[in-house]
């Protein structure tokens, strides 16, 4: 008997060990939407270690994540003080880089190239970008990093065309829609009804991706709470300009996010739409979080489990 006992526990934990790995994958997010690579060009202008594919796919590993959107950060290049001679090349060269690693694990990555909305290189590159069988899938933009100032009719007219081109090439568009911080570049609701009324109406065919839940990270700025509520009584007041509006949570939720304030996050997800929610947990450098740890501090939201398996669950129309 003692013998058949110690059989029955060998083969249940044997069962247990066999399941695990099934129950880590449907409770780990399907994917992350929002990941980065640095060249070894990208991490000396950005004094970062350099990462590629083969690291980023360990740590989706460790993290029982299967696949991830690598947004490429060419735009990174692109110097809003000016433009260089080999400016232009340079940001080629990145956005390749970006083509050629996620090339090496096709059944796990996607990429999206990236450029400066402003240059005047803006419409070519995505152009060529549309060509590349890899490259074609969206198109990353960073306004704060490149400088748009919403109330500028010059960069508004350019991000429309920019839409409108992508629209056209059907790639899905990543917005890190929160302006400059350092440069002071206004930024609230008004700003956010900008995008809504101007911008986002030139893109009605495809995607498009709110970085960071309209913010650059962390939940503390109210700025980006009053930008964020704009869209979010758009999509509940069902504008049609929102059909195809998603939200990353990327670097949203930390370790020292209060009580008060992940509240107010997770009504905030509600009133947007769980269906709509993209986990993503950034290029695990400058502080970030590594996806597996990532996760982990999102579900430190008081959201149900049931809420939570949704948003693990989703899969945006460019991971399709």
């Amino acid at each position: 008997m003692p013998h058949c006992r110690l059989t029955i526990a060998g083969f249940i934990g044997g069962l247990v060990m066999a399941v695990a790995p099934s129950i880590h994958a449907q409770t780990a997010p399907l994917a992350d939407h929002h990941q980065h690579l640095f060249s070894p060009t990208v991490a000396v202008v950005e004094g970062v270690k350099e990462i590629d594919a083969a690291q980023l796919v360990s740590l989706l590993d460790s993290a029982g994540i299967r696949r991830a959107a690598v947004l490429s950060v060419a735009y990174i290049l692109g110097d809003p003080k000016g433009t260089a001679a080999d400016e232009y090349d340079k940001v080629k060269a990145e956005n390749d880089w970006t083509s050629s690693q996620v090339a090496r694990y096709p059944h796990r990555l996607v990429a999206f190239c990236s450029i400066n909305p402003l240059k005047p290189y803006a419409l070519e590159e995505l152009a060529r970008c549309a060509n590349d069988p890899r490259l074609r899938v969206g198109l990353k933009l960073h306004f704060a990093n490149s400088r748009v100032d919403y109330h500028n009719p010059d960069h508004v007219g350019r991000l429309r065309n920019l839409f409108a081109a992508a629209n056209k090439y059907r790639m899905a568009i990543v917005a890190h829609m929160r302006t400059s911080i350092s440069a002071k570049i206004p930024y609230g609701a008004k700003e956010s009804r900008i995008f809504l009324n101007e911008i986002v109406p030139a893109a009605p065919d495809i995607p498009i991706q709110i970085a960071h839940l309209a913010g650059a990270g962390g939940y503390q700025d109210p700025l980006v709470d009053d930008a964020l509520s704009v869209l979010a009584d758009a999509v509940a007041k069902g504008d049609p300009r929102t059909k195809n509006l998603y939200f990353d949570v990327t670097t949203v939720v930390l370790p020292t996010t209060d009580a008060t304030r992940m509240a107010l996050i997770a009504r905030r997800l509600r009133q947007l739409g769980l269906q709509r929610i993209l986990y993503g947990s950034d290029a695990a450098a400058g502080g970030n979080l590594p996806p597996r740890e990532g996760w982990a501090a999102f579900l430190r939201l008081p959201l149900r489990q049931s809420e939570f398996q949704t948003i693990a669950d989703n899969v945006p129309p460019y991971m399709r």
